[in-house]
């Protein structure tokens, strides 16, 4: 009986080393998968799982409907950030803003989103053909186009553009889209092949 007890805890034992073994390997790895940021943005208060992307992001456009099953897979809400690290990336900021203050919860609709980026990233619009567009995207939609924001909407506007460019600089986001998570975490999407490895880095990065 002793000896089958010792066999039985020699057994265990081993089953305890390999499932930690199988953890640690598993588990995503700084400077792959993701990076801690230089500077903590949890001061922002921005949502737990941020993203943050450009409207003028090709990558952007198309990991957009895959957003909702990454939504399910860490029960996250996602943020968003609209990086402003150049300047058509500022005026493409300044569009998505005028749209989220606008917007019902200041989430801005995906149909308007999609329209948004497919205006931004149409190189055959010149720049009367773009204001016209964008008039009728906003318009259509009951809502002002940025070119006739009053001044209380500017400076509203201003304060979105100016937590952005702080997310951007503080961050130093220099590809999109990419994921910040407690605002201490940016998940590098370079090292990974599949929504699920993203959600799995999400979800461990949730929790340090």
């Amino acid at each position: 009986m002793f000896k089958t007890l010792t066999k039985t805890l020699s057994v265990m034992a081993f089953a305890l080393v390999v499932a930690a073994c199988s953890e640690s390997d598993t588990a995503p790895v700084e400077g792959k998968q993701y990076r801690t940021l230089d500077t903590n943005l949890s001061t922002l208060r921005l949502p737990q799982v941020t993203e943050v992307f450009s409207l003028g992001c090709g990558h952007c456009r198309n990991i957009e409907p895959m957003l909702p099953e990454l939504e399910s897979l860490t029960d996250s809400k996602l943020g968003k950030v609209h990086v402003m690290f150049n300047e058509s990336a500022q005026i493409a900021g300044m569009l998505f803003y005028s749209a989220v203050m606008q917007s019902e919860n200041n989430i801005v609709p995906a149909d308007m989103q999609d329209e948004l980026f497919a205006l931004v990233q149409n190189p055959e619009l010149d720049g009367s053909g773009k204001k016209i567009e964008l008039d009728r995207i906003f318009e259509s939609r009951g809502m002002i186009s940025p070119y006739n924001l009053s001044e209380e909407q500017q400076q509203e506007l201003f304060n979105y553009i100016q937590t952005a460019e702080t997310v951007s600089t503080k961050a130093q986001i220099n590809a999109v889209p990419t994921f910040i998570v407690n605002g201490k975490y940016e998940v590098l999407l370079t090292g990974h092949e599949s929504i699920d490895e993203i959600a799995e880095t999400i979800n461990y990065l949730k929790t340090k």
